[in-house]
């Protein structure tokens, strides 16, 4: 593991770069494996190994993150230090770059915490910055990867979409629309969330310009009964103007009847997917992935109540909480305070 406040040159970024994207706190998940075929006496060969290490300090470093994980003695066998060294490296006196990555390392572990584990190195740097807090994007990096500070990760599994009706008569009408302020072009869509084994439906309405979703419903099914629930509780919160474009894809819940009435009746301009261009609604998909990173990933739910109090909680802090690297790191909520 690189050590966090090493003085002089920079070695951690030869280390990183060396490395590629085995981190320090990533590689650690073959510690265990590596140490186990040592257990008989064999020593791992380095070159096997996922941790790439630039000095004694850093394998220091290592063993003592790792420690109350694996036995010390076996250790320092694999990883050719003696414990005699392992325990004078403990005992000098730390620098004064040491002394401040770990003060820094505390500042970003609260805001990791108060990003509810959601951010990355790139966002803890931005909130770490609006905080009056000069430094690097790379040492935050390297301090999140010796803490095992990480975001959380979603496994995309790719299925294979089926064929949607194509409704001629509503051309994508968003695309050559010049952004300048909220509620010109909201979007919407729908994905899925798995409840107790049967799945569930999420209707969102997301304002383009801002990002701020304007609006939700949550149910059973798939229908129009979920998207009009959506795009009314919109409608009530935003009261959007009659020149508002509202966009989605091709789907009959968003080109049926009932659904195309209530948009006229308001005024509003509907626009669609072109045919087989499913990244006409990028913005909305980046959301649902966004989310289901944060907050669905890695969890189960059991009953639609729980699903129902992870929304309510998540949907107001995305809003006014979460930066928005597309937003130049501030939320969707303070993004359109500062437009106004």
């Amino acid at each position: 593991m690189e050590k966090a406040g090493s003085g002089g040159s920079d070695r951690g970024q030869s280390v990183q770069a060396r490395c590629g994207d085995h981190g320090r706190a990533e590689a650690a998940k073959g510690v265990g494996a590596s140490l186990q075929g040592a257990q008989g006496g064999a020593r791992a060969p380095k070159k096997s190994h996922p941790v790439c290490f630039g000095s004694k300090a850093e394998v220091f470093e290592f063993i003592e993150v790792n420690r109350d994980k694996h036995d010390l003695t076996l250790m320092c066998r694999v990883y050719g230090v003696t414990r005699a060294g392992y325990y004078a490296w403990r005992s000098r006196e730390r620098s004064e770059r040491e002394r401040q990555n770990e003060a820094l390392a505390e500042r970003i572990k609260a805001v990791h915490a108060e990003s509810r584990g959601t951010y990355g190195s790139p966002r803890v740097h931005q909130a770490l910055r609006q905080r009056g807090c000069s430094v690097g994007k790379h040492r935050v990096a390297r301090l999140m990867r010796a803490h095992g500070i990480k975001a959380r990760v979603a496994t995309i599994r790719y299925t294979s979409p089926s064929l949607q009706r194509y409704y001629s008569g509503i051309p994508n009408r968003q695309l050559e629309l010049e952004l300048k302020q909220p509620d010109q072009v909201w979007v919407g869509d729908i994905t899925y969330l798995k409840v107790g084994g049967i799945y569930r439906y999420l209707a969102v309405v997301m304002d383009k310009y801002s990002r701020r979703v304007v609006g939700w419903s949550y149910g059973p099914r798939k229908d129009v009964k979920l998207t009009l629930k959506a795009l009314n509780n919109a409608v009530r919160g935003r009261r959007p103007g009659r020149d508002l474009v509202f966009h989605t894809d091709r789907g009959i819940e968003y080109a049926a009847g009932a659904f195309k009435e209530r948009i006229a009746e308001l005024g509003i301009t509907q626009s669609m997917n072109r045919p087989g261009k499913v990244t006409d609604n990028a913005f909305i998909e980046s959301f649902f992935h966004s989310m289901k990173t944060d907050v669905y990933h890695g969890r189960s739910f059991d009953e639609d109540e729980e699903i129902r109090t992870v929304l309510k909680d998540y949907l107001p802090f995305y809003n006014r909480a979460r930066l928005h690297s597309s937003l130049s790191y501030v939320s969707p909520a303070t993004f359109e305070r500062q437009v106004r």
